[in-house]
C-alpha cells in the first residue's frame, strides 16, 4: 500500500514555522513526509530536517519522497520522546522549528497487515513501532477485565468501556480474538449499529492503539522539557487528534509561557522558573471546513504553536 501525502493544516504549519534557509528543523512523525517535504522547499537551497518516525514503513516511503533532497535531510527509526539523544548524536543540539502530528497515518489505519483496520484478518497488532514486543493482541487476550474498562475508558474515552471489556473477556475464555475484525464485531454486537457515522469500534480502536503504544507517555516525556529543543525565536507546532493529547499540549505550552510556578497568592517568587517561550496560539487553530471535507483525517485536528524567547 502506499503512503498518503496528505499533510494535516498544512499552509498552517508552513505559517508557524515560517521555514527559512540556514535553519533547521526536526519532523518527529515523519509520517509520509508531507511536512518534511514541504519544509525542505521552503527551506531552501540549504534548510536541514531531522526527520523521526518509530514505524519503519514511513521511513521507507519518506526516503523515497525525499530522495531529491539529499544530504538535506537525516532520518533515524525513533520515537521523537528521545529527540533530544538524536539531536546530540547528529550535532544539532538544537533546531529552529518543531512539528509533530499525532496520531496514527491514514496509511497505518487502513493498512491489513497492521491490525488497525477494523476490516482487517491479520493479527491483532497495533503497533507503531514493531520491534516492540507488547501488541494489541496481548492486551485484548491477557489483560484482566478491569485494566481493560481502564483503557477504553480513558484513552478511547468509550461510555460502555465496562461492558465491551466484559464481553472481551467472556469471549476469550472459549478462544482468543485472534484479528481486528473479530474485536470490531465483537464491539459493534455490544454497542449496535453505526453512530453518526463512525464505527462502533472507533473509541476502542483509538484506546488500544494508544495504550500499545503509549502514546501519552512519549507525549509526556517529549513535553517535559521539549523548548530546550529550540533555538532563541525557534518555533513549536503540535497537531493532535484526541482530546488527552490536546489538554498534555495545552498544559505544558501554558506553563512555558508562565513567568513563575508559584502557587497563587505566594507574596514572592521562590521557585527561580523563568518564561521559555511566547503562545503563539491561545486557543487551538481547526482545521477548514474545506480541508475536512477532502481529508476526512483532518476533523479533529487541533494545532497549538509556541515560539521560544
Amino acid at each position: 500500500m502506499v503512503y498518503e501525502h496528505a499533510p494535516v493544516m498544512a499552509r498552517e504549519v508552513g505559517q508557524f514555522l515560517n521555514a527559512g534557509p540556514h535553519r533547521r528543523f526536526l519532523d518527529g512523525t515523519l509520517g509520509g513526509a508531507g511536512h518534511s517535504e514541504q519544509i525542505l522547499i521552503d527551506s531552501s537551497p540549504d534548510g536541514q530536517v531531522l526527520g523521526l518516525d518509530w514505524d519503519d514503513e514511513a521511513l521507507v516511503e519518506a526516503r523515497r519522497r525525499l530522495a531529491r533532497f539529499q544530504d538535506r535531510v537525516t532520518l533515524r527509526q525513533s520515537s521523537f520522546s528521545a529527540a533530544r539523544e538524536i539531536l546530540f548524536e547528529i550535532g544539532w543540539h538544537s533546531v529552529h522549528g518543531a512539528i509533530l502530528d499525532l496520531g496514527a497515518s491514514s496509511h497505518q489505519l487502513r493498512s491489513e497487515e497492521r491490525g488497525f483496520s477494523f476490516r482487517s484478518q491479520a493479527r491483532l497488532d497495533m503497533r507503531m513501532d514493531r520491534r516492540q514486543s507488547l501488541d494489541a493482541y496481548q492486551i485484548v487476550n491477557s489483560f484482566p477485565a478491569a485494566e481493560l474498562e481502564k483503557i477504553l475508558r480513558t484513552f478511547g474515552e468509550e461510555r460502555q468501556a465496562r461492558r465491551i471489556a466484559l464481553a472481551i473477556a467472556e469471549a476469550r475464555r472459549s478462544k482468543p480474538l485472534e484479528t481486528a475484525a473479530e474485536l470490531a464485531q465483537l464491539i459493534e454486537r455490544v454497542k449496535g449499529s453505526r453512530d453518526r457515522g463512525h464505527h462502533p469500534a472507533t473509541q476502542s480502536f483509538q484506546a488500544l492503539r494508544i495504550a500499545v503504544n503509549q502514546e501519552l507517555r512519549h507525549l509526556e516525556l517529549f513535553l517535559a522539557d521539549g523548548y530546550e529543543l529550540l533555538e532563541p525565536q525557534g518555533r513549536m507546532v503540535i497537531i493532535s487528534f484526541h482530546s488527552l493529547e490536546d489538554r498534555l499540549v495545552k498544559t505544558a505550552f501554558r506553563k512555558w509561557g508562565r513567568d513563575c510556578l508559584c502557587p497563587p497568592r505566594t507574596p514572592t517568587c521562590r521557585c527561580g522558573w523563568n518564561r521559555k517561550v511566547r503562545l503563539l496560539t491561545r486557543k487551538p487553530i481547526v482545521p477548514s471546513a474545506s480541508e475536512i471535507e477532502s481529508n476526512p483525517r483532518a476533523r479533529s485536528a487541533k494545532l497549538r504553536a509556541v515560539e521560544r524567547i
